[in-house]
């Protein structure tokens, strides 16, 4: 099969390969997923080069965790009848050695998960990490319907997601975005109020929203918003974070404990696995109805894997994809 992979970490470019190896083989209780396309995370990237200091966990790493494709091999104990069958992909490269930047992967079966045939391979590519991630910090602790959720970063992928998932759940939904200049990307279907964080007192702006305060944080940058967060949470609220700026970050502690807030921090590759399935149920479901889109924004053949990976660590707007020819 046509595969990309690193022998060892380090720059894109120096250490992407494309070639040829062999196709793998479903084992007990696994599927084989012809991918079609390739979703990259900052995980991804982060993993190839070594982020604070991991090293290679296996000699060879075929990358990417997440992927759309159709099931062409099932091993024992799995339905044959699986065959076929159109999938979104999740988790491939957690803790095991091989993702989906190749024709094939294999992954346990409840990780290749049914994709509904009006949905297609670039929404089902871009599920996996941001999808379950934003599930987490929404569902977490328990149902979201008639409460307040502010999303901070809901222009990224995670938040996105995320406000879209608690408006599905009942929701009311405030979100913020950096720049005032933002504000007319977000979508009035999904979120009643955005905030900007440049303007002039966005604490006292989400208050004017929430007099009560909201219920549910989700946290892309629990460095930089710390203040603001307990400025505006409710009493009893939850703040989940997947994201800092400052390896150490500082919170103000007696304000948060005063309103009994729960700190909840969220790492996608550790997620319990019913909470995973939860997550992947939940999200197929919310997509079949229309409730889910993902923003896609660059696409790249295999050949350009590294392209893909140095585009995906200088940041910017939407999904990035790795297309895999067949």
């Amino acid at each position: 099969m046509l595969a990309s992979w690193y022998d060892e970490q380090g720059p894109a470019t120096a250490v992407l390969r494309v070639g040829e190896l062999p196709d793998p083989e479903p084992g007990p209780g696994e599927v084989r997923v012809r991918v079609t396309v390739s979703g990259v995370n900052p995980g991804d990237t982060k993993k190839r080069h070594g982020w604070l200091g991991s090293s290679m966990p296996y000699p060879r790493v075929i990358p990417h965790s997440d992927a759309a494709g159709v099931i062409d091999a099932v091993g024992n104990g799995v339905d044959a009848r699986r065959v076929g069958q159109r999938v979104w992909v999740y988790g491939a490269q957690s803790y095991r050695p091989f993702g989906t930047a190749a024709q094939h992967t294999v992954v346990p079966a409840d990780l290749a998960v049914p994709l509904p045939d009006h949905l297609g391979d670039e929404l089902g590519a871009s599920l996996g990490i941001p999808g379950i991630t934003a599930h987490r910090t929404v569902f977490s602790d328990g149902p979201v319907d008639g409460r307040t959720v502010l999303v901070h970063g809901v222009l990224g992928g995670v938040g996105s997601l995320a406000a879209q998932l608690a408006r599905w759940g009942g929701a009311t939904v405030l979100t913020t975005v950096r720049r005032g200049d933002d504000l007319d990307r977000v979508d009035p279907a999904v979120v009643s109020h955005a905030v900007a964080l440049d303007s002039a007192d966005p604490a006292a702006a989400i208050r004017t929203y929430a007099p009560q305060g909201v219920d549910r944080i989700i946290e892309v940058a629990l460095s930089d918003n710390a203040d603001l967060d307990t400025a505006v949470a409710a009493p009893d609220a939850v703040i989940a974070a997947y994201a800092t700026r400052a390896d150490r970050t500082e919170i103000p502690f007696w304000p948060l404990l005063f309103k009994n807030v729960t700190l909840r921090l969220l790492g996608s590759d550790d997620f319990p696995a019913e909470a995973r399935r939860q997550a992947a149920r939940d999200l197929t479901a919310a997509a079949a109805v229309g409730a889910l889109t993902v923003d896609v924004g660059d696409r790249y053949p295999l050949e350009d894997i590294a392209t893909a990976h140095d585009r995906v660590d200088a940041g910017g707007r939407g999904r990035v994809l790795v297309t895999i020819p067949h």
